[in-house]
């Protein structure tokens, strides 16, 4: 390091000085405030009232796909265009733009993964007031009042949402400034477009409030960093009023709890791509990705709100029920209130357009399908993505990466991935090798594959400048870095010292990208080598809050307008990369720490630079959660956490919960020692082989959930209120979750911790425990005393979930083992389960339908397996090598039917004290039709 730190100028070094100490908290000073962003100052100064905005009902066109009109603000007669369609599925968008902007303003591309189909409005009645619109059924419509200008979503008698209810409507039009002179006025204009048609011309007894430019409008400085502004001031803000809510959810990414609280008397949320160095917990600050989607839940309906915005946004949170305590509540009741709970919801962005997409639910999983329908869903990962990932900033070289790979197998703990940081390139410049450290790199990954591993590296995307490296001269050649506000080549520090930034937005930049993750490009690559973006909000060190100048350039756009986009962008160009090297064929995986909505599409997320601290772990939970809700189902936390150093009791906790969390990775800060998982002595050790062992037994259940994600947009790790949506006793639970519907984990997240209260959801079911397979009643608060070796976990009765209990070195080395199924009968005796397998990394499954799925179910003491894919063909060697029963009754006899008619009887064990029946080597294979039937 110390050759790089002597060439970094004196803010990168204070930075690397902050980064290697890993005891500093986050500098708020570093990042603004909502009173130190102009915009949203400005914008949060405007009250709840009347609004100025009214709707020019004589400007109405309504026609097959959409309804257009004009919106015209009274104080400055500036018209908007409102355009309202009615979505497939159950959603309404709502788009707002200048009718006659002085230029284009930003309208978001490529997150949608098409354009939304719409479905017919129909005009129901119309007044001077306004207009109500069908629809479609269950008696939705939407209300338009003209004045002021307010939408109202009602079912029935219901009303679902209203928008500008508190009249924060707000959209700053492009303007020339004051003291701009005619010829660059002139020159700003688009041609045949006059500024003044921006606005209705006044009439003679017209008051039209002359507008006041305000500090901050044109140019902005923070720190030592002043943006220049050119297009002025150009926010816009919406609120959004969901009666009968107390509980809202999403807009990640923040370290927060699963319900978002309200922000009065403190600062909005704010969504803004940032490096944050070591995060403060329980804050709106800003933090790495941004996903401007919220959930709105009660126990009737769940709802949504996409606000499709790349720029920096707020979002303000109210309630008319927040403070009051349960008794308080109670007292509201028992006196008769009639005060609805509602909440309060305001976004406000700096620039681009209103473009929001409500999602009417009712349920969640309607809401889940509704989104996944706007951005996509989750990618399907390879089977070795969601075993267990080995990091740290750095392993230092191959003999490094050789003797960790053998410490794994020496203490027989299975991995599938190790992965290097940046250490590992020639001098920072990415797509490289040192060529001392890790002087035969094909030899390093080679070694890998005889054992069926892979190897993550990282390769992020600032490009050191430098005129022998082959990456850069090549982007510069070709004109695709970002560009400054005055034409050259934008330039920032980060990890290799003065360093250009791509500029992903163009196509052919991200096509370029990709190809440099060819074997013939990426030297040194194999087809087991695969890749983490990090650092790509973008982080520039001498950046305004440690990130690009707004009034940076891509192309027409300026970096503030698309922001959020840019992690998006550097993870798509990159997963596409590793698809294309492969011909197509091989599943990528690529790890980003910045992201947007439609991030799903592309890969894992991380919740990044956390801390080797117990609140760091428990907030692991609500974070993945929150951006599960949103669509990105791939998320984990940084196991151990990445500053500081953890004792051993938590470092085993953190394997405890990251084993059953999606992304299941251990990373650590260069500076912190050593902790592969041996290095903590052999009771630990044994406690951490057992955790990791646990993931790798489920494996085939983490596979079919990712499925399902892929193919419907539902999330694997969920909140306990998606599958008891009446219970309010889940509504803000976030120390506990499900994976699927069949398995609930709360992990011991407590120092010291001799017990845990954990929550059985569901009236009438019961839940066991899957390591001594007693059964519980639902609906209950059930205290469980642990010791350092417990991870509580429940099984649903009425589940089957299949494992492999033969856990190998790596899932690879796994693929042809048998299964076991695990059937945990409902007070009624049944069950249900299923079974997906393919062959574990290629597209094969959706492009050759190579992939086997089955429906288990046990019903009238019958276990059988049915194809839920007739169409679908896979021939596997894997076979049924154990069923337990859980909450079964002694048979006579256990009988096993096959397809070929062949009947057998099976050999069984019973144990009375727990009801659980053992069937042992009933042999049949996967694929196959049988059944067992019990006597």
């Amino acid at each position: 390091m110390a050759p790089f730190v002597q060439r970094m100028a004196p803010v990168v070094m204070l930075w690397l000085a902050l980064c290697l100490s890993g005891t500093l908290a986050v500098d708020r000073g570093n990042f603004k405030t909502c009173d130190q962003s102009a915009f949203c100052k400005r914008q949060r100064a405007l009250q709840p009232g009347q609004s100025p905005y009214r709707a020019l009902l004589d400007t109405m066109e309504l026609t097959h796909t959409k309804l257009t009109l004009q919106l015209i603000n009274d104080n400055n007669k500036v018209r908007l265009l409102l355009e309202l369609y009615r979505l497939q599925g159950n959603m309404t968008r709502v788009k707002i733009n200048e009718l006659k902007p002085l230029k284009p303003r930003y309208e978001v591309p490529d997150v949608l993964v098409q354009q939304p189909l719409t479905e017919p409005l129909s005009l129901l009645s119309q007044d001077e007031n306004g207009v109500v619109l069908s629809l479609g059924g269950e008696a939705q419509r939407v209300i338009l009042s003209a004045r002021p200008f307010r939408l109202d979503i009602m079912e029935g008698h219901e009303l679902l949402m209203s928008l500008n209810s508190r009249g924060l409507l707000a959209f700053e039009h492009l303007r020339t400034r004051k003291d701009t002179s005619q010829s660059d006025s002139e020159a700003e204009k688009p041609q045949g477009t006059d500024p003044a048609d921006q606005a209705e011309q006044p009439k003679a007894d017209d008051k039209v409030e002359e507008e006041k430019d305000e500090e901050g409008m044109w140019e902005e400085t923070f720190k030592s960093h002043t943006d220049t502004k050119p297009n002025g001031p150009s926010a816009v803000s919406l609120d959004f009023s969901l009666p009968g809510v107390e509980h809202v959810y999403g807009i990640p990414e923040h370290a927060e709890t699963l319900k978002l609280k309200t922000t009065d008397g403190g600062d909005p949320y704010r969504l803004y791509n940032l490096d944050v160095f070591q995060y403060e917990l329980f804050n709106p600050m800003a933090l790495y990705g941004a996903v401007p989607v919220m959930l709105a839940h009660n126990a009737q309906r769940t709802t949504g709100i996409f606000w499709l915005n790349a720029a920096e946004t707020w979002v303000d949170i109210s309630s008319n029920t927040a403070g009051k305590t349960v008794f308080g509540k109670m007292l509201d009741y028992v006196q008769g209130s009639n005060e609805t709970p509602q909440t309060d919801v305001r976004w406000i962005s700096e620039s681009g357009i209103i473009d929001v997409f409500i999602m009417l639910g009712p349920t969640p999983y309607d809401v889940f399908s509704q989104y996944a329908s706007l951005t996509g869903t989750q990618a399907f990962p390879p089977l070795a993505g969601l075993a267990y990932h080995q990091c740290r900033w750095n392993y230092n070289d191959q003999e490094d990466v050789q003797a960790v790979d053998a410490g794994f197998d020496q203490h027989d703990i299975p991995y599938d991935f190790i992965w290097l940081d940046i250490e590992h390139t020639d001098g920072k410049r990415y797509f490289t090798w040192d060529p001392h450290k890790f002087a035969t790199p094909k030899d390093m990954l080679q070694g890998l594959l005889e054992k069926k591993r892979k190897m993550v590296a990282i390769v992020d995307p600032h490009i050191k400048i430098d005129s022998e490296y082959k990456i850069h001269t090549e982007i510069r050649s070709q004109g695709f870095y970002i560009k400054n506000k005055d034409g050259g080549d934008y330039e920032g520090w980060c990890w290799p010292g003065n360093a250009g930034y791509p500029d992903f937005t163009k196509p052919e930049m991200r096509a370029w990208w990709a190809s440099m993750f060819a074997y013939d490009q990426y030297e040194g690559s194999m087809e087991n080598l695969y890749t983490w973006n990090d650092m790509n909000e973008p982080s520039v060190f001498n950046g305004p809050e440690v990130t690009m100048h707004k009034d940076a350039v891509h192309g027409p756009w300026e970096h503030r307008d698309l922001h959020n986009l840019y992690g998006f962008y550097v993870q798509a160009a990159t997963a596409e990369g590793l698809i294309q090297r492969s011909g197509g064929v091989e599943r990528p995986f690529v790890l980003t720490r910045a992201f947007f909505a439609g991030s799903q599409r592309y890969g894992a997320v991380w919740t990044g630079d956390n801390a080797a601290e117990w609140d760091h772990l428990k907030i692991s939970i609500p974070m993945c959660l929150s951006l599960s809700l949103v669509g990105i189902s791939l998320c984990g936390a940084d196991v151990g956490g990445f500053f500081k150093t953890p004792n051993s009791e938590l470092l085993v906790r953190w394997y405890q919960t990251g084993a059953y969390q999606p992304f299941f990775r251990a990373h650590a800060h260069l500076d912190t020692p050593r902790r592969e998982p041996w290095l903590f002595g052999p009771d630990n050790t044994a406690l951490i082989r057992e955790a990791v062992r646990q993931r790798y037994a489920l494996l085939p259940y983490w596979y079919q959930l990712f499925y399902h994600a892929h193919r419907t947009g539902h999330p694997v790790m969920r909140p306990l209120w998606v599958e008891y949506p009446q219970d309010a006793a889940t509504f803000a639970m976030d120390d506990q979750f499900l994976l699927g519907r069949d398995l609930l984990v709360h992990p011991v997240t407590e120092e010291g911790a001799r017990g845990v209260t954990a929550y059985l959801p569901g009236k009438g079911e019961v839940w066991f425990d899957v390591h001594t397979f007693q059964k519980h009643n639902g609906a209950q608060d059930l205290y469980i005393p642990v010791t350092i070796s417990s991870i509580p976990v429940f099984q649903r009765g009425g589940s089957i979930i299949p494992r492999k209990l033969r856990v190998r070195r790596s899932s690879a080395c796994m693929e042809h083992d048998p299964y076991t199924l695990f059937v945990a009968l409902s007070q009624r005796r049944k069950a249900e389960g299923e079974l997906y397998l393919d062959d574990g990394h290629t597209f094969n499954f959706d492009t050759k339908g190579e992939f086997i799925h089955r429906k288990l179910s046990f019903s009238n003491n019958i276990l059988s397996s049915s194809n839920l894919a007739p169409a679908a063909h896979l021939s596997t060697m894997s076979w049924i090598e154990r069923i337990l029963i859980l909450g079964a009754s002694k048979p006579s006899k256990v009988t096993l039917k096959t397809a070929g008619g062949q009947d057998s009887q099976l050999e069984f064990e019973f144990d009375a004290s727990m009801s659980v029946l053992t069937i042992r080597k009933p042999g049949m294979n996967v694929g196959e039709d049988w059944s067992v039937v019990l006597k």
